[in-house]
């Protein structure tokens, strides 16, 4: 399926756009948040499942404010794409009429300074200088587009989300957003053109195909399924949940109930994720779930859920049924 929404009339009808290509949780959060509930995580692997929520909940912020721009410009969100052999990433592409709008957005909180090229945290930390990271990916994007035979203006912009975050010493003309600043910039991009044409479309569709799916910057700690705990975790405070009378399973610590067949298919997208090389038969899902339920109470769901490969003690099962 494809990864974007549209819809698109021919004969200068209104386009309709917002998230063209949706943005999704990466991957690193979910493994991370996944394999905390089933493992000890080291101080360095909690210190990046907690920087990747911080900088996706700010991400998830910042997409509330795009819905207040013109309704038929196009978002493309989490963009990984390849340029002269070089991968960069996009975190927000807004295609306007005129204008092509790279955003970076972080989440950082507290205070800051600059000292040259060089940022710092208020207790002299040095930080990544984001000004490189987004003027790189501006240049890479403009040759992008210039192979593809697409010719736009393109803006690039930090926006820096948290209403905590301040920047000493910093420059005027330095390309950054700061929070209290986004209703402006917002009302701004209302005051320009807001048709697009058929050629934005063509654009972001093809950005969208050149879309890399798998970052190979992904960032997670090694393991093993016998280091795995097993069982069903809850989905609102993660402690394991114990089998109960009925459909239900119940988690002793905060009371939530979920239906079992939710349970067990919310807890096998875990197996897939973690493990995507190993099949999914009925024994293992059953090992995996924590015997919290019978084989055949698994399989049942399986069989209802999943596509079935072979027979008897060799079959096993792919791909959700639509």
């Amino acid at each position: 399926m494809r990864d974007f929404r549209l819809t698109y009339k021919i004969n200068d009808e209104k386009v309709r756009r917002m998230n063209f290509k949706k943005r999704r949780e990466p991957e690193e959060l979910t493994e991370l948040r996944y394999l905390n509930k089933r493992m000890n995580l080291s101080e360095a692997d909690r210190n990046q499942l907690a920087h990747s929520e911080k900088g996706y909940k700010g991400e998830l912020q910042f997409d509330e404010w795009m819905k207040k721009i013109p309704d038929d410009w196009l978002i493309l969100n989490d963009l990984l794409l390849e340029s002269n052999s070089t991968l960069f990433q996009i975190d927000t592409l807004v295609i306007s009429p005129e204008t092509m709008y790279i955003f970076e957005i972080k989440n950082n909180e507290g205070d800051h300074y600059l000292e040259g090229d060089l940022w710092f945290t208020a207790s002299n930390k040095e930080i990544n200088n984001p000004m490189i990271q987004i003027n790189r990916s501006e240049s890479l994007l403009r040759r992008l587009l210039k192979d593809l035979g697409f010719k736009t203006s393109i803006e690039s912009f930090v926006c820096f989300i948290n209403p905590e975050f301040f920047l000493y010493q910093a420059p005027r003309n330095l390309p950054i957003i700061y929070l209290p600043q986004l209703p402006r910039f917002i009302q701004r991009l209302n005051s320009g053109k807001s048709q697009i044409n058929a050629s934005h479309m063509s654009l972001a569709e093809k950005l969208v195909t050149l879309h890399i799916p798998k970052s190979p910057y992904k960032r997670t700690p090694s393991y093993r399924w016998e280091e795995l705990r097993k069982g069903i975790p809850c989905r609102y405070c993660h402690s394991f949940m114990e089998e109960s009378r009925g459909e239900y399973f119940m988690c002793r610590q905060c009371g939530e109930q979920e239906k079992t067949a939710s349970s067990i298919l919310r807890n096998i997208e875990e197996f897939e994720l973690l493990f995507p090389e190993k099949k999914i038969t009925t024994l293992v899902i059953y090992e995996w779930c924590g015997g919290v339920r019978s084989k055949r109470s698994i399989r049942r769901i399986l069989q209802k859920e999943y596509t079935m490969v072979g027979g008897g003690r060799h079959s096993y099962f792919i791909g959700k049924k639509d």
